[in-house]
This record gives structure tokens, C-alpha cells and sequence, in this order.
């Protein structure tokens, strides 16, 4: 199986001056309802994986952030990718592991790994499909055959929502959060990859019904809407907009960042920055 996908989207960042003076005339909003989706794999056609890409250049050599929309009791064959990726599920539930495993579903918020070189298979369940986010740092993004298999020293990891470890601020030492130690109201941060001084991903969960500013570091953020609706408010914008589960802002130059989520529901963020960055609660 040889496919390359054909997708393409600004590039993105989010940096933030340290003297807290933001320029954010760059800040910008990708709404899921206006990503545009096509065949990860066309070759397979109605069956293919569908996906639409928030920032990056899938075909290139870039760090991109896309959404893959599996249909309903999808399954692929054994594969391998020419690179490391990481998937976050929003939506229904997926396997992701060796040809031979016996199937580890993963519902929403659920986080992996799949280390490029290594023979695997992925599925959805259920009448619904799913839909995930997908990161990779470094492109194209290549579906090769488990002949071409490789080790690259890397670990798979599957982490269940379920088994997410959440942090308190009292907890967090590599990320600034300020915020009342053992406030129920104050959100929540959960280290999924990379390390404070440089590259790192994380859950950021803004409880139902709060509201805070979201500041980046000194080099650039990103930050995709998992679960929840966050309402977003951009630099000189009239109003807040709501951004649902699979949707995405940012900016090269800069920002803070009124984030407010509605009451029904606790709102999560994957924070993708270069550096630390602080959500303050209100």
C-alpha cells in the first residue's frame, strides 16, 4: 500500500514577547466547519481515511496538524509510515497497534504515538467511525508497505483518556500557571510529550462554565480544540467565536488569548508550544 497525501494549509504559529507587549495582527482562527476534507488515500477512494488540514503542508517537510475522519468499522491493512506521528481522538473510538494485537479501544481524548518504520494497523469502531488530530514535525507524510519496515529507536504509546494524569497548579513546575491552589474552577494541565525548554505538546482542560487568558512563550504556540466549546476571542475582533472539537488558532507573531468555555461541559485544548505558556483563570 503507497500513498502520499495531497493536502495543503498556511502554516501557523503562535509567539509570545516576553516584556508582554503582543503583536497579533497574524492571529487566526480555522474553523472545523470550514476545513476542507479529501481522500488520505485516494487509491482507496469512498473508504480512504478523510483529511483536512489546520496548518503545515502534509506533502512537505513541515510540522502540520490535520483532522482524519475514519468512516464507520474502518480497519486498514498492516502499513508503516515514513515518519513519527501523534493522534489525539475527538470523536468515537480507535485501535491503534502491532497487526497482531488484540483491539485497544480509545475513545475521546485518548492520546498515541506511532514511531515511524513500525508495523501497525488502525481501526475504528463502531456505526459512527471517528475522527482524530493528527501532528506530525516533520513531513511528507507517506503510507509505505511493512516490507520497507525500520527501526527508529522509538517507542510506541497509547494513553486512554482514562488514564490521562492530570495536574493541578500546585503540580506544575515546568509550565507558568497561576491560578488558587485546589480551586475546583482552576484548569488542569497534563504532559503528553517533549520538555519545557523546548518542543512539547499538552492537554490543557478549562472546567465548564470558566474563563481565562492563554499566553504563549517566547516562541510559538498552537492550540486545537479537543473537547468542548471554546469560545476564542482574537486580537481586535469585534466578538468571541466558538470554536468546536476539531478546530484550531493561532498566530506567527504573537497573542493572548481571552478563552472562555461554555457552561455544558469541561473544554480541552492540545497546546502545542515551543517553551512554556500560562493560562490565567478569571
Amino acid at each position: 500500500m503507497k500513498s502520499t497525501a495531497l493536502l495543503s494549509a498556511t502554516a501557523l504559529a503562535l509567539i509570545a514577547g516576553a516584556s508582554g507587549a503582543f503583536a497579533q495582527d497574524s492571529a487566526q482562527i480555522v474553523r472545523r466547519a470550514d476545513v476542507t476534507f479529501q481522500p488520505l488515500n485516494p487509491a482507496r477512494g469512498d473508504a480512504s481515511p478523510q483529511a483536512g488540514v489546520l496548518w503545515g503542508d502534509i506533502r512537505q517537510d513541515v510540522p502540520t496538524g490535520a483532522i482524519i475522519k475514519f468512516a464507520p468499522n474502518f480497519s486498514s491493512p498492516p502499513h508503516i509510515h515514513n515518519i513519527t506521528y501523534r493522534g489525539i481522538v475527538i470523536e468515537g473510538a480507535v485501535h491503534n497497534d502491532d497487526p497482531d494485537a488484540a483491539n485497544m479501544w480509545m475513545g475521546p481524548g485518548s492520546f498515541w504515538s506511532q514511531p515511524a518504520g513500525e508495523p501497525h494497523i488502525t481501526s475504528a469502531s463502531g456505526d459512527e467511525g471517528a475522527t482524530i488530530f493528527l501532528e506530525i514535525l516533520e513531513g511528507p507524510y507517506l503510507v509505505q508497505p511493512t516490507d520497507q519496515a525500520f527501526d527508529n529507536h522509538e517507542h510506541p504509546v497509547n494513553v486512554e483518556a482514562g488514564n490521562i494524569v492530570w495536574l493541578d497548579t500546585s503540580d506544575v513546575t515546568w509550565i507558568d500557571q497561576p491560578g488558587a491552589e485546589g480551586d475546583d474552577a482552576v484548569a488542569q494541565i497534563a504532559y503528553l510529550w517533549g520538555d519545557a525548554k523546548g518542543e512539547n505538546g499538552t492537554f490543557l482542560r478549562i472546567p465548564a462554565g470558566t474563563s481565562g487568558t492563554l499566553e504563549g512563550g517566547d516562541k510559538m504556540m498552537r492550540a486545537v480544540t479537543i473537547a468542548g466549546d471554546a469560545s476564542v476571542t482574537l486580537p481586535d475582533a469585534d466578538a468571541a467565536e466558538t470554536l468546536k472539537p476539531g478546530s484550531y488558532f493561532g498566530s506567527e507573531s504573537g497573542g493572548s488569548y481571552p478563552v472562555a468555555c461554555e457552561a455544558d461541559e469541561d473544554c480541552m485544548l492540545y497546546v502545542r508550544t515551543d517553551g512554556k505558556y500560562t493560562f490565567a483563570s478569571l
